[in-house]
């Protein structure tokens, strides 16, 4: 199954202590969201990842702003399942299309899209999704780029959301609201889990 097709909301979350890593994807999955993106953004994220790859297996791990070559070999290595990037470069490509795993290219204009189409990628992220266009934009690109589906993150909230997705060309969203800071910072994983069911909803 593609990853856009997983749930309607990826969460992207940002992990400063790897110990959260399991009760956070716990809470995530048994509130309908089996698809965590875990941001390669601190020093805790591989370790965050190998440890959700390795003991909550109904979690389809995978790691974001995915940046190098070097960012694809570490994310594999440690059990990532699937990869996102933020923007893509040939090199970047080429190492996220060795790697055996999929994963989603980011692009914020027709012509980066063009040029991701022309190499096969039809499943992209649309990033930074609300200063890029937004709706507005993804609707436009729906008619001249057809066969393109997007997950579109950055900017949106659980209120735009449903403009998103009510989108044809539009797979998921990605969203960080899934994960309030405070929220982490207590511990409190059954608030994480009630936002994931809200966010699982969106598309029932």
């Amino acid at each position: 199954m593609s990853i856009l097709d997983l749930a309607p909301v990826i969460p992207v979350v940002v992990v400063d202590d790897a110990r959260a890593a399991v009760p956070l994807a716990r809470a995530l999955v048994a509130g309908g969201l089996p698809a965590i993106e875990v941001t390669l953004r601190t020093p805790a994220a591989l370790a965050a990842i190998a440890a959700i790859a390795a003991e909550v297996p109904d979690a389809v791990v995978g790691a974001g702003t995915v940046r190098t070559p070097a960012d694809v070999t570490a994310a594999a290595g440690v059990g990532a399942r699937f990869l996102v990037s933020p923007g893509a470069t040939p090199a970047l490509l080429d190492a996220m299309d060795g790697s055996g795993l999929p994963f989603l290219p980011g692009a914020a204009t027709a012509s980066e899209v063009l040029a991701l189409a022309e190499r096969g990628l039809t499943e992209l992220k649309f990033f930074p999704a609300g200063p890029a266009g937004g709706v507005a934009y993804l609707k436009a690109l729906a008619g001249p780029i057809p066969g393109v589906r997007f997950c579109p993150t950055g900017g949106i909230r659980p209120e735009t959301a449903p403009e998103y997705l009510a989108l044809p060309n539009v797979g998921c969203v990605g969203g960080t609201w899934l994960t309030p800071a405070d929220a982490l910072a207590a511990g409190d994983y059954t608030r994480v889990e009630k936002l994931a069911a809200e966010a699982a909803a969106l598309r029932a």
